[in-house]
């Protein structure tokens, strides 16, 4: 693992768009789905998952999720079970009501909060299944009161048997009711658009491959999206009190998700520095998908060295990670000047994996930087919200003349003739 300087290393990532040729891809599978609907739907399904459905194969039966309960292991339902009670929990806590605010003029401004109708929720099913996903995009979304919510996923996410039933198990025990064996950028389309067996949704959540992430960038605007999720990222913040090999571990636990993945530890320590990079290299000759890690500790794996936790901390403003993990003698202190990380783990047993499974916060968190503007997946992600205005003549007659005065300084006769012709006629 690299050692250098905070200097040296290149804070700025760049975001990755997909090349021309996977932008248009993935623009011709959208376009091909909104026009021909399922049988686009069914035509790339057998192309790029290599199998051939019909129509009415689409959705997955209420046989097939019961059956999935047979092939997991009871410890796995187990423990999904509570972790569903702990995030939607901490997810209750972030609803909020709507509210009106009455002036003794008669003036009542407020704001209406309503969930969404229909939310579509993309499980992907590349190097690894994630029935965890499914657990942080839904529950929100039924915390918000959403109250259809359909879930797609590739068709064989787990190899030839179909979908993994882990997943199908997990979506079950959110309360998913409608669920459809499809993935890439056709899922993606149909979502936004609708087919014949699938009905369009508001808004598409969870994330996928490049391919996903391309059509969802296409059909933005037709429905809303949660975002584009780039690759995972890490970053450690250590003093010499920290644990070498806790740090390790926590580094190769974003760098095994994928090649691209970003695991970098930030330390005035050179003896922590070291100490790491040569437990790194322990561990991973261990690690199951130690190809995947090796590859992603190599082109984006680093040991930065600072001056001091202070010039730790500007760089980690700068990163803006998504996982930011902060393992020093007293984290606490150090919390209020951390301005920029989608999520931060504080002390030696908060590891990162404590929050991408259990704890209760979301793990759909921003990444490439994006965590300087914005925000894990919450509940607000599933409200719409309507502003209420109502002005009872006192506050119209009172207020008038400054709202034309607004409306002419901009050139917008017709906005202050609408007020004007209230006032006349009222008498003013």
């Amino acid at each position: 693992m690299r050692i250098m300087r905070a200097e040296q290393f290149g804070l700025k990532r760049e975001v990755e768009y997909g090349t021309p040729e996977q932008n248009e891809s993935a623009l011709r599978i959208v376009e091909d789905v909104k026009a021909e609907g399922d049988a686009a739907l069914l035509r790339y399904t057998e192309r790029h998952d290599g199998m051939r459905l019909t129509a009415a194969e689409l959705r997955v039966t209420q046989e097939e999720i019961a059956a999935a309960y047979d092939r997991v292991d009871a410890a796995f339902l187990t423990a999904i079970r509570e972790a569903a009670v702990n995030i939607r929990r901490f997810h209750e806590k972030q609803l909020r009501n709507s509210w009106m605010d009455l002036q003794p003029d008669g003036t009542m401004l407020g704001q209406i909060m309503r969930p969404l109708k229909r939310v579509g929720v993309y499980v992907p099913g590349g190097k690894a299944a994630y029935p965890s996903s499914v657990l942080m995009n839904v529950i929100p979304a039924q915390v918000a009161g959403v109250p259809e919510i359909v879930m797609v996923t590739p068709p064989a996410t787990g190899g030839k048997a179909g979908i993994d039933p882990y997943i199908l198990v997990a979506a079950a025990e959110a309360g998913v009711q409608e669920m459809y064996r499809v993935g890439g950028a056709q899922a993606i389309a149909a979502l936004a658009y609708g087919t014949e067996s699938i009905a369009p949704v508001d808004k598409i959540c969870g994330p996928g491959n490049i391919y996903v992430a391309l059509a969802k960038r296409a059909v933005f605007g037709a429905v809303d999206i949660d975002s584009i999720a780039g690759p995972s990222e890490i970053v450690v913040l250590a003093d010499e009190h920290a644990d070498a090999s806790y740090i390790a571990a926590d580094l190769l636990s974003q760098a095994e998700h994928d090649e691209m993945a970003s695991a970098v530890l930030v330390t005035p320590s050179e003896p922590l520095a070291e100490a790491v990079a040569a437990e790194v290299e322990r561990q991973l000759a261990t690690l199951p998908r130690q190809d995947i890690a090796r590859q992603s500790i190599d082109a984006y794996g680093a040991v930065l060295l600072v001056n001091d936790l202070l010039a730790g901390i500007d760089v980690v403003n700068q990163l803006a990670p998504e996982h930011l993990e902060v393992l020093t003698a007293d984290p606490m202190s150090l919390l209020g000047h951390i301005e920029n990380a989608g999520a931060i783990f504080l002390g030696p047993y908060s590891s990162e994996p404590v929050g991408d499974y259990f704890a209760g916060p979301n793990h759909i968190i921003p990444t490439n930087g994006t965590a300087r503007f914005s925000s894990p997946v919450n509940v607000d992600d599933f409200l719409k919200k309507s502003s209420l205005i109502y002005y009872s003549k006192q506050a119209l007659m009172e207020s008038g003349d400054k709202i034309m005065t607004l409306a002419r300084h901009e050139g917008l006769e017709g906005h202050a003739r609408a007020i004007e012709i209230r006032l006349e006629k009222e008498g003013r």
